[in-house]
């Protein structure tokens, strides 16, 4: 899929010309980087957003601007506590946004660790495949009946998909030495699969899913690096022939997800893996070369993973 929006797209630029009175949103992680201009841009055309945020604190004063484009532009902006890396937390969010009653026309799963040192969530869930996927795998479908026909759903992965298919006979690391990046790589492809398999489940109502690589940009996500993540990561660059990592302005790095929320066809991204406000190409075996790995799109892995995270968290959707 072409269009008139590349990699040095910003989320005003993708936007321009587009109204979203009247529509909700709902936003995870709208405490720092691209979930608070992720917020600001939605809300700066009059949408109704809700932000998800582990830290209220935080994100109350992240979010003056979001609140301010609000204020200007006609919508709206509330906060919700969230802290995805416990389950009791994810199913408290929900239950509070189901007793709100209101729908959603728009969900970004947003929110997200990376390279973490190892651990595990409350649950007992490897800290990043625990976070990044199965609290927003839980969050979401508990939420689903809230989300509106014809909505939209974005879900966050990553370039980093590329490292690593998930494993779902060792998914917290048991057996397997412990690889911060490789983990990583589990959880961003988790995410793409996600998309898939929620896609597939919730057309008939005009519902789409996909997911969206943001980009490389300084962020909070990049707090758990430590120089030895840092030099392997860039290690991985050199070796794979792409050259230099190329970093995005959080504008553009958040308008992908905008586009694909409120701009792109539904029918033309769901189910797919979008970069660059376009539909990603088969990706090469470069980390950083663009395009996405088959297997992150594979509907047959999308329901391996959905059955285990449906045992993984003891819920059926």
């Amino acid at each position: 899929m072409t269009g008139q929006f590349g990699a040095k797209s910003t989320t005003d630029e993708v936007l321009d010309g587009i109204a979203l009175g009247g529509k909700r949103a709902l936003i995870t992680g709208v405490s720092a980087g691209l979930g608070v201009e992720t917020a600001r841009a939605l809300a700066a055309r009059s949408a109704d957003v809700v932000g998800a945020a582990r830290d209220l604190a935080k994100a109350e004063e992240a979010t003056g601007g979001v609140r301010a484009a609000a204020a200007a532009g006609g919508g709206s902006f509330t906060l919700v506590e969230l802290d995805l890396a416990s389950l009791a937390s994810v199913r408290a969010c929900a239950d509070r946004l189901q007793a709100d009653g209101r729908p959603f026309d728009i969900v970004i799963a947003n929110a997200g660790v990376m390279a973490t040192p190892f651990g595990h969530t409350q649950d007992g869930f490897e800290t990043q495949f625990g976070t990044n996927h199965l609290g927003h795998f839980v969050l979401i479908n508990r939420i689903a009946p809230l989300i509106a026909d014809g909505g939209r759903v974005v879900i966050l992965s990553s370039g980093g998909h590329q490292i690593s298919d998930v494993d779902l006979a060792d998914p917290h690391f048991a057996s397997t030495p412990y690889d911060p990046w490789v983990a990583y790589g589990r959880a961003k492809t988790a995410n793409a699969l996600f998309a898939v398999g929620l896609d597939q489940r919730l057309r008939q109502r005009g519902i789409r899913a996909c997911s969206v690589m943001p980009g490389a940009i300084h962020t909070d996500l990049g707090r758990y690096m430590t120089p030895e993540t840092v030099a392997a990561l860039l290690e991985s660059v050199k070796t794979s022939g792409s050259g230099k990592l190329e970093y995005k302005t959080v504008p553009q790095g958040a308008a992908t997800s905008v586009w694909a929320a409120a701009v792109a066809d539904g029918d033309a991204v769901g189910g797919r893996y979008c970069e660059d406000c376009q539909i990603a190409e088969t990706a090469s075996a470069s980390i950083t070369g663009g395009g996405v790995q088959p297997y992150a799109l594979d509907p047959e892995n999308a329901e391996r993973l959905w059955a285990k995270s449906e045992e993984l968290v003891g819920e059926r959707f």
